[in-house]
């Protein structure tokens, strides 16, 4: 620290002794109320922590560098700590289950997405999306917002103000709102409008993918839909790209033909109910999302896909 400057920090202490813990996982004080450790705000810590980085914000240069370099040390301990045991545990299929619960603890999810290894929930991402094009909604006196998330690849929205029944607006803002949403979320491959004239009608596209909607410019033909086989996938090479494409019907998917482990090629991996195995090390990925079923924090590349007549084009992200 500094030279000269004291810094204290004063925790408040019981002046009794720390209840126990109990085998459930909460303590006991002495009139026998039981307060779990898990239901404790994640606001409180938020503060907290926020408060040390107040006080060491104060601090000279050379003490916040060790602070920094500090915190990245321990969070790369804890990330790969992390890391080892979800792997662990996924292997066994009633323990993947319990960590997806598990995840859905508030304190449980921050840390983890602090660290990277949970991807943003889909509603964050969608919500994210939509905060993204407000500003433009605003000036025409519009708003959008979430009405629900429809499994397993489509959103509804709900136009608000100027925007809801604008017929001449509504165009615009539904490329906008479709095409952030699908920025954002490459598993979503339509968004419904609740109310307003936002609909699209002959185009000849039977089938968009993510980024698709709302922008009709840098699509490349890549093959005839029958080309890729039912359930599942044709490896090519196009504009220096190397490709996975895989069909559900006339709903095709497109990846980069890398593994996200090492980068080696995914063709010629058994395909399994929608899911495809690197020949390679055995790594897991859905051919729907481009998820990685083996190891949480990593995925496919993904690329805008349509079908237009019977043709599939790209768009590379």
């Amino acid at each position: 620290m500094s030279s000269g400057k004291i810094v204290q920090l004063r925790v408040q202490r019981s002046s009794a002794a720390a209840p126990p813990i109990t085998a459930s996982g909460a303590s006991k004080g002495a009139t026998g109320a039981t307060t779990s450790l898990a239901t404790a705000a994640l606001e409180t810590f938020s503060r907290d922590i926020q408060a040390l980085h107040t006080i060491v914000a104060t601090w000279g240069e050379h003490e916040q560098t060790t602070v920094r370099a500090l915190e990245r040390a321990l969070d790369a301990l804890h990330k790969e700590a992390f890391t080892r045991l979800i792997r662990a545990l996924k292997v066994n299929p009633a323990a993947a289950l319990a960590l997806r619960d598990a995840a859905a603890d508030e304190v449980v999810y921050a840390v983890l997405r602090h660290h990277e290894i949970l991807r943003a929930s889909l509603q964050e991402r969608v919500e994210a999306a939509l905060a993204s094009v407000r500003p433009q909604l605003a000036s025409h006196g519009g708003n959008v917002e979430l009405n629900a998330i429809e499994p397993p690849d489509a959103v509804s929205v709900r136009l608000l103000g100027a925007c809801d029944g604008c017929s001449a607006a509504g165009l615009t803002m539904k490329a906008g709102v479709e095409k952030a949403i699908m920025e954002q979320c490459p598993e979503i491959r339509q968004v419904r409008v609740v109310t307003g004239q936002l609909t699209t009608q002959g185009s000849g596209v039977r089938f968009t993918s993510p980024f698709a909607r709302g922008e009709d410019t840098g699509w490349v033909a890549a093959a005839a839909l029958e080309d890729i086989p039912e359930g599942g996938v044709l490896a090519l090479e196009l504009s220096d790209h190397s490709l996975l494409l895989s069909r559900r019907g006339v709903e095709v998917s497109c990846f980069e033909n890398a593994c996200a482990h090492l980068g080696m090629p995914l063709d010629g991996g058994e395909v399994c109910s929608g899911v495809i195995t690197c020949p390679h090390h055995g790594f897991r990925f859905s051919l729907e999302s481009g998820e990685c079923l083996t190891v949480a924090e990593v995925q496919l590349q993904t690329h805008a896909a349509r079908v237009y007549g019977e043709r599939v084009e790209v768009r590379f992200s």
